[in-house]
């Protein structure tokens, strides 16, 4: 079927179906750029929702991606990450592949059209033209036929009039005779017109308007081509990601199934270890019986000289318990609940050894954190040690790698001084060289400190025996040496060391009393190395190179007790500080 022969007077009604045709596609071509930018879009939310839960550098989010769960939800992040960049594809094939093609065809197609309608509309005023001429060839023939019958009539009345003269009815007979002749002329145009105009007609509605019709009906049939093809990559532009986007979609999955809940339990114990072990049993105390009291002051002089003494610190006993607990109490000290005191006396201003490891024990952490990390657990010490030498190591490697290839560097210079001058890096060589060594000794520095630890690991039970608020010293040599070189209320020194001494805070009553004690004798000083800022109870700010005099050495907890004047003392981390003991004073050695 054509539309030359079928619809060869349906010229308006084509011009119409063809716009129409090109309103589609221009309404398909805004409905792709429509789903590009949804595509763009969705892309965009899914890059922001990833980005917005992918863990932050340095932040404590960075340290729990260690565990698997938090991996799989990490990669599961990433992996929406690539998803989402998959949709962006779709958007750019889409847009490179139908809407700036359609969109390029668009104008091409109406180009074509209206040179296709012009060329019909030609023709139509060319076969009008015609019909004009052979209408007024048509009316010039009539009117000299009738012009030539009023002749004819008009000469034969003039023959058979007998008053009319001769000449006149020869005059007629003339004017009669020309008439037919310009009817006969006519009438031989009027044919060759209208045999003309048949002519141009069939070729009109044979050739010219079916050719024509028939490139309008090729043009649209190519549009509907164009518009399916374009469908299809519609199609296809979807279907080419499905493999990326189900691979994305399957490594979700697989993160999914790495996670290990036991390598999970495993990282807890690791992370919040502390490498205490739990509290020993509380001794059962019998009110019923005669409890065995601290004797009096005198008493416990005359026990000192006997060697027999046998302290016992538990229940409300008003013999030495511990030695910065105060014996007058405000009335509303004395109304406060136990618990609130109990608070009070764990972060009151330490003043013996055992005490100070134990709040180190503890976690009780200074402001910025000393360099040895003393304030942590010993696991946790342990681990962050270690994790400071690794670390230390990277640096010396990479600050080798620097080296090395400055030295290659130098070997070229040498041998070839045109490419550059060999003394231009001795100043960064030895700039390597001075890192390399500071570094090695940081990492000497926090590997002694390491050794220190793991040695000290399996005695942990001295720092501490319980952590919820009742201590007990299993240990009598621990005992001893938390009261050694410390004044009783009588203002002598109980220097003992009974087996059978123990010492008990039990958490039904703080109400026992002590005298506070002496100030301590000066064993050495100090120099500052650093300045440290002294914010929690117990402890002393020291500026850089401050002297200062040294009341009690390092007991292995990392600390040292130092005195400013006569009312400001304190203890500061060994690390900070440069001591030198007096050559009498027990265990006189030099920290640095």
């Amino acid at each position: 079927m054509s539309w030359g022969t079928e619809l060869w007077d349906q010229f308006d009604n084509l011009e119409k179906h063809t716009q129409w045709g090109i309103d589609v596609l221009e309404k398909y071509i805004k409905f792709v750029k429509e789903r590009t930018e949804i595509e763009l879009s969705y892309a965009k939310q899914l890059r922001n929702l990833s980005k917005k839960y992918q863990p932050k550098k340095n932040s404590k989010e960075e340290e729990e991606y260690r565990y698997t769960s938090t991996r799989a939800f990490l990669a599961t992040l990433n992996e929406m990450n690539d998803y989402a960049g998959q949709h962006e594809v779709i958007s750019e094939n889409m847009t490179s592949l139908i809407t700036g093609e359609l969109t390029r065809y668009v104008q091409e197609l109406k180009q074509e059209r209206k040179s296709h309608f012009h060329d019909g509309r030609k023709a139509q005023q060319h076969i009008e033209t015609c019909w004009k001429q052979l209408e007024a060839s048509k009316r010039r023939f009539e009117r000299d036929c009738k012009e030539a019958d009023r002749a004819q009539q008009y000469f034969e009345k003039m023959d058979a009039d007998i008053n009319v003269t001769k000449a006149d009815v020869e005059k007629a007979r003339q004017q009669a005779q020309l008439r037919h002749q310009m009817a006969e002329d006519s009438k031989a145009e009027y044919s060759s017109t209208l045999q003309k105009f048949n002519s141009e007609q069939h070729d009109h509605y044979y050739t010219h308007i079916p050719n024509i019709f028939q490139k309008i009906q090729e043009m649209e049939e190519r549009r509907i081509v164009r518009i399916g093809e374009s469908m299809k990559t519609f199609a296809e532009v979807d279907r080419q990601v499905i493999p990326i986007i189900g691979k994305c979609l399957d490594e979700i999955t697989k993160a999914a199934e790495s996670i290990d809940h036991k390598n999970d339990s495993q990282l807890v114990i690791e992370a919040f270890k502390s490498g205490f072990e739990p509290p020993g049993d509380i001794d059962f105390e019998d009110f019923t019986q005669p409890m065995k009291r601290t004797v009096s002051e005198s008493s416990l002089s005359n026990s000192r000289g006997d060697g027999k003494s046998e302290p016992k610190f538990g229940g409300k006993s008003k013999g030495k318990l511990w030695p910065f607990i105060k014996k007058n109490k405000s009335p509303k000290q004395q109304k406060e609940p136990l618990s609130h005191r109990f608070n009070e006396f764990m972060t009151s201003k330490p003043k013996i050894h055992c005490f100070r490891s134990l709040k180190r024990g503890l976690s009780l952490k200074l402001g910025a954190g000393p360099e040895d990390f003393s304030n942590l657990p010993p696991e946790q010490r342990r681990k962050k040690l270690q994790q400071k030498v690794d670390e230390l190591n990277k640096d010396i490697q990479k600050e080798m790698d620097q080296r090395d290839a400055l030295t290659k560097m130098k070997d070229v210079y040498i041998k070839n001084p045109q490419m550059g001058d060999a003394a231009s890096v001795d100043h960064r060589l030895a700039e390597l060289g001075q890192n390399i060594e500071k570094l090695r000794l940081e990492v000497q520095k926090f590997e002694g400190w390491l050794a220190e630890v793991e040695g000290r690991l399996p005695m942990r039970t001295e720092q501490a025996r319980r952590q919820s608020g009742l201590y007990e010293a299993q240990n009598t040599s621990a005992v001893n040496s938390c009261a050694q070189d410390r004044e009783s209320p009588d203002g002598s020194y109980t220097e003992e060391q009974s087996q059978e001494t123990e010492m008990k805070v039990p958490a039904t009553d703080f109400d026992d009393e002590f005298d506070d004690e002496e100030p301590l004798p000066t064993i050495g000083t100090c120099k500052a190395l650093y300045t440290f800022e002294g914010q929690n109870e117990g402890t002393i700010s020291v500026a850089e190179g401050e002297m200062l005099y040294v009341i009690e050495e390092d007991k292995g907890d990392g600390w040292t007790r130092i005195r400013r004047n006569e009312d400001e003392e304190g203890y500061v981390p060994t690390s900070y500080v440069e001591v030198y003991l007096d050559k009498n004073a027990k265990g006189a050695m030099t920290y640095i």
